[in-house]
This record gives C-alpha cells, sequence and structure tokens, in this order.
C-alpha cells in the first residue's frame, strides 16, 4: 500500500519528476528565513519586501489551488509566504504606529 502511494506521488504531475514540485519546495526557505526573522528588531523589516512576501504568496495560493492538477505544495509554500509576510507587517506597523499613541511620561 506505501509503495502505491509512493508511486503516485512519484508519478504525479507535479511529483518530483517536474519543476512544478522542485520550485516550490525550494521556495520555503523563503518562508523559513522569514519565520527566523520573527527574532529580529522591527526597525530592520522592510514595508516593501514584506507586501511583496504577502501579496505574491496570496496570488500564488489562488493560483495553485486552480490549476489542474491541483499543486498542493506551491498552494501550502505561498499560504505560508502570505501568513509570515502579513504577520510581519502586522508588527512593522504595530510597532511604528502604536507606539506614537503612547503617552510620554516626562521625568522628574
Amino acid at each position: 500500500m506505501a509503495t502505491s502511494k509512493l508511486q503516485a506521488l512519484w508519478n504525479h504531475p507535479a511529483g518530483p519528476k517536474t519543476i512544478h514540485f522542485w520550485a516550490p519546495t525550494f521556495k520555503w526557505g523563503i518562508s523559513i528565513a522569514n519565520i527566523a526573522d520573527f527574532a529580529k528588531p522591527t526597525d530592520k523589516i522592510s514595508y516593501p519586501q514584506q507586501l511583496v512576501v504577502a501579496c505574491s504568496g496570496v496570488i500564488w495560493f489562488r493560483y495553485g489551488m486552480v490549476i489542474t492538477p491541483k499543486n498542493w505544495n506551491l498552494s501550502s509554500v505561498n499560504l505560508a509566504m502570505a501568513g509570515t509576510g502579513i504577520c510581519q507587517l502586522a508588527r512593522k506597523i504595530k510597532n511604528d504606529f502604536a507606539s506614537e499613541m503612547e503617552p510620554v511620561v516626562a521625568k522628574e
């Protein structure tokens, strides 16, 4: 049974014998790097970069769901990219704009 499932994966139109498998697989590196950047200070986060990561993730997630055959690897990596990009943007916006609203206490 396991052999037939592995053989089905191997022979799938988006399986390991095609670029449709390897391109999204290597794209996971971007998502992993973005997750590692959660430890970075927010002043090192770039709005344009994270906006591109988030938007391309949303666009290509949708594309991965409408093509035939469905490319689950492509969809999942782009969902992860969109999620990490949105989280990074939220961190940056919170730091840049929410901190300005906090009242400054005068030191005596």
